[in-house]
């Protein structure tokens, strides 16, 4: 029995791969259908909103946006949020563009040596968030019908991830990162000349579409992985064992979708307005501030290169959410 447990332990991403190939084979009609809806999705909605923002931070990045931000902020982003006053590009542009730009920031500002590791990773905890437009218009008014609806879980939203980015403040404040240079970085850069618009726009579409690429890898992925889930029955089978417990099917697949891809989990949760309204709201608010597995491998991507660590993001993002429900609960 040893030996066994100690196979699986070792072999386990190998046999679960095996299982996910043998998968799309047995449901390869209803897994195509999925892989063109998550397509779909990445080319109607994905694409044209975050690509123009991609582009738009890989821009600004070059310029002097996050030195004159780090004069104006930094007097409240270090004792509030002990990041330098550059950070507030991450926090302000990953509040308003929505997932995953927060986190391209955050690379790109320790890439350039504006952060260290440390505050890295305290940044990435709490600046990947859920934009406006999609909270307010696909989930508010889309989804719940109700404008006010959509208020609330923005505010509870934005307030829950600046009470995360306090709380990680004191993320490994002891401790001082002996790879980041000690003398102070200056992110002031030269101003950008016409001969070198070119080369710069060029650098930024690449950068942009290799990372527009990923998400849509991740989006195409997780809508199969869903559809195997739901036709193997594994979906029906968690549900009927939570059942046990006195949860109903319908909540239980809506807060398994939720935590796998975030956007099916929000439109299930939202149909259970009508019968569990005060709980279709929590576990929407909750869901939108934790972001799903999905998310958090498009982040994992993004921040890989840098070796900033996957933990404080999956701390952070949970505390967001928990936080974000309990401030709905408040609200509502």
């Amino acid at each position: 029995m040893n030996f066994i447990v100690i196979s699986v332990k070792k072999y386990f991403f190998t046999i679960l791969f095996i299982l996910f190939t043998i998968s799309l084979v047995l449901f390869s009609n209803n897994n195509l259908i999925a892989a063109q809806d998550g397509l779909a999705l990445w080319a109607t909605k994905v694409l044209p909103s975050l690509f123009p923002f991609f582009i738009a931070t890989e821009l600004l990045c070059q310029t002097n946006f996050t030195y004159i931000l780090g004069k104006l902020l930094n007097k409240f982003m270090k004792p509030i949020f002990n990041v330098p006053g550059e950070s507030s590009a991450a926090i302000i542009l990953g509040t308003i563009s929505g997932y995953p730009i927060g986190a391209k920031i955050v690379c790109n500002l320790k890439e350039q040596k504006v952060i260290s590791k440390i505050e890295a990773e305290r940044l990435i905890a709490y600046t990947n968030n859920s934009g406006p437009l999609f909270i307010l218009g696909t989930v508010g008014i889309a989804l719940f019908g109700d404008k006010k609806i959509g208020f609330i879980l923005l505010f509870s939203h934005i307030i829950a991830s600046i009470a995360v980015g306090y709380l990680f403040s004191f993320w490994k404040k002891d401790k001082f990162d002996i790879n980041y240079r000690e003398t102070k970085f200056n992110s002031k850069l030269s101003p950008i000349k016409v001969s070198d618009i070119g080369e710069i726009l060029g650098n930024s579409i690449k950068k942009s579409i290799s990372s527009i690429l990923a998400i849509g890898g991740f989006i195409v992925l997780f809508s199969v992985i869903l559809s195997i889930l739901e036709n193997s029955g594994i979906l029906n089978i968690i549900s009927s064992f939570l059942y046990t417990f006195g949860i109903p099917k319908d909540v239980s697949i809506s807060i398994i979708t939720g935590i796998i891809e975030l956007t099916n989990g929000v439109n299930l949760s939202s149909s259970l307005y009508q019968t569990l309204p005060s709980f279709s709201l929590l576990l929407s608010s909750f869901l939108l501030g934790f972001g799903g597995i999905s998310v958090l491998l498009q982040v994992y991507s993004i921040i890989a290169k840098e070796k900033i660590s996957i933990k404080p993001y999956f701390y952070g993002k949970l505390l967001q959410g928990l936080f974000s429900a309990l401030i709905t609960f408040i609200l509502i």
